[in-house]
């Protein structure tokens, strides 16, 4: 069984199965068909599988004209039908990982995932994880839930943990992987797998040690982050600015590697991978001191922002204000607004009497999401002079280029600025840095 799959996979014979096809699943589902590959996508939202079939892309890393050569192609379906499963020789799972209300790891997706590859496993077949976990889960989650059928891994079936490495907006696609899995045989595999759509493979001894090292990288940019974003506030108050000194500090060719202060962190990384380890520190009887206080320090920043916006607005109240948020998306030039500081400081504000409302180019209408589902379905205000001047205030939220930012210190009396967007722009608006 190995040496046929080997040679399916070096060959670009076999057929590679992505469950989950958001924001790393379709990305992955198209440079496994860019190899060569037959792709099937399987995903539980019935209107993905439709929209790719009839060429439309529903994340802006992949393009219409992609999808549209994927499903032409005759080597690329998309489906809800999760008992084709087995007619896949590889099967990467590619799901949401989530915390639960008290930041422990909720790994609902992943256990159906592995449940609905158990249903159909037959002898053979490759699975990777790759959504981004707690060191462990690979053989401690999901290998059981594979076995409970009778196959075994490393004799009847092959099991490895290979972690995303999606930069949403970036436009980067040739970027190294690590892999580790259970047995020699399945990380030769796994590493054939990700040798075709990756420049370089990484192989590591074991799923875990991948899982710790995608956690590694995530909280190595969280603690970053926060060290910044607390810069920030102690420089401010001595009335300088924390983004020129970053700059002047990024001349330095050793030792330092900028990282820029913000509203608040995003996505579907930094705010959640760092309590995932966070929480299995716990397990082992290990405090993590230094990655929870990196967690409260970027999670208070919205309200800091809203703080400095009420300063600001003095005499005027908060309360009964109009605020336009300018950008909801995390990061600039995309369309993700997954863990936005966006919609916490929407939050924050409509907790505080204002009238809310959001400018996004990128976001014509509020996705649903967990943590604010009151928000779905909010559409962008129309972008000109007379609809922008009924504001009392904008907070500059996400950096897009396609923003108007003259226009919009133009039109406002106040804008309070959480990127610098505004650091050699001309204005007319009072502008403040937060």
């Amino acid at each position: 069984m190995f040496d046929a799959l080997l040679r399916k996979l070096l060959d670009r014979r076999a057929r590679i199965g992505v469950i989950g096809l958001g924001y790393v699943g379709l990305p992955l589902a198209r440079a496994f068909h860019e190899a060569g590959f037959a792709v099937t996508g399987f995903d539980t939202d019935a209107q993905k599988p439709a929209r790719l079939a009839a060429g439309r892309s529903h994340i802006m890393d992949v393009s219409d004209s992609d999808v549209a050569r994927m499903a032409g192609s005759g080597r690329f379906e998309a489906t809800g039908d999760f008992a084709r499963l087995d007619e896949a020789d590889a099967v990467a799972i590619c799901v949401p990982t989530p915390l639960g209300p008290d930041r422990e790891p909720d790994l609902r997706f992943v256990e159906a995932s592995a449940r609905a590859v158990a249903a159909t496993l037959r002898p053979g077949q490759l699975v990777v994880l790759e959504s981004t976990t707690w060191p462990g889960t690979t053989d401690e989650v999901v290998k059981p839930i594979l076995e409970a059928g009778g196959l075994r891994s490393g004799r009847d079936f092959f099991l490895a943990y290979a972690p995303e490495r999606e930069s949403p907006g970036s436009g980067e696609r040739r970027i190294p992987r690590v892999v580790g899995a259970d047995g020699p045989e399945a990380l030769a595999l796994a590493r054939a797998l990700y040798e075709a759509v990756s420049p370089a493979v990484h192989a590591v001894s074991s799923p875990a040690t991948a899982e710790a090292a995608k956690l590694t990288e995530n909280v190595f940019r969280a603690v970053n982050i926060a060290l910044v974003n607390e810069l920030k506030g102690i420089y401010a108050a001595m009335d300088v600015d924390v983004w020129e000194v970053v700059e002047a500090a990024s001349t330095k060719p050793f030792g330092y590697m900028p990282f820029w202060p913000g509203p608040g962190w995003g996505g579907h990384c930094i705010p959640i991978d760092p309590f995932y380890l966070a929480w299995k520190a716990r397990g082992v009887g290990l405090p993590s001191r230094f990655i929870e206080l990196a967690g409260e320090i970027n999670a208070e920043m919205p309200e800091r922002v809203i703080a400095r916006l009420a300063g600001e607005l003095a005499p005027a109240a908060l309360a009964g204000s109009r605020i336009l948020l300018a950008g909801v998306a995390y990061k600039k030039n995309i369309d993700d607004i997954r863990e936005s500081p966006a919609l916490r400081l929407w939050e924050l504000l409509e907790a505080g009497g204002a009238d809310v409302a959001y400018f996004d180019p990128h976001v014509r209408t509020i996705p649903p999401t967990r943590a604010h589902p009151e928000l779905a379905g909010t559409s962008r205000i129309e972008w000109s002079p007379k609809a922008l001047a009924g504001f009392d205030a904008a907070l500059a939220v996400t950096d897009h280029d396609a923003v108007d930012w003259e226009s919009l210190a133009a039109a406002v009396p106040l804008v309070v600025d959480t990127r610098n967007v505004y650091d050699d722009r001309p204005r007319r608006a009072r502008i403040v840095k937060a």
